[in-house]
């Protein structure tokens, strides 16, 4: 059971799936998870870890800019990085402020999240407890969104959005 708590912190850490693809690991099992998990386990583990990244990338986020902008390379393309999650956030941010954030963290797709939340708010300035605070709430959007999508597939239960997410 260690073992696949500490694949699924591993899997929740990659950018760009973080707990979008971690909580259907735990709960269905696959190649790396022999079995699944309990459900509220799995969302636990997997929102906690998500959760963490999104502030440590946040916090990390000044340091590790000095220290690439010894190296050209790495700091044309963190520039670039930066500058692409700001474009994305700034909208909803302006819009809707903490909630533009915190719905932009919740949204299930590619390329949305904590990594990105993390980027987008450092770049725009937001204060840290205002990050904070936003990312718990985002990720427990998208916590709560995965995990139900799951439970309704693991439930049969076949809703026409499925067809999308899942190709047969």
């Amino acid at each position: 059971m260690f073992r696949t708590i500490v694949i699924l912190f591993l899997v929740t850490l990659i950018p760009g799936l973080e707990l979008r693809a971690s909580i259907p690991v735990g709960i269905f099992g696959g190649e790396w998870v022999s079995a699944g998990l309990p459900w509220p386990l799995v969302a636990t583990i997997c929102v906690i870890a998500n959760i963490l990244i999104g502030w440590g990338v946040f916090f990390l986020l000044n340091p590790m800019l000095n220290l690439f902008r010894r190296l050209p390379i790495c700091e044309r393309l963190i520039v670039r990085y930066l500058e692409r999650a700001r474009k994305k956030l700034k909208p909803q941010v302006e819009k809707y402020g903490f909630w533009g954030l915190a719905l932009f963290i919740g949204i299930p797709l590619p390329l949305t999240g904590a990594y990105t939340g993390a980027a987008g708010a450092f770049t725009l300035g937001m204060n840290s407890r205002q990050f904070m605070l936003a990312n718990v709430v985002g990720v427990l959007i998208a916590g709560i969104a995965v995990t139900s999508a799951c439970l309704l597939i693991q439930a049969g239960i076949d809703l026409p959005f499925f067809h999308i997410l899942i190709k047969e």
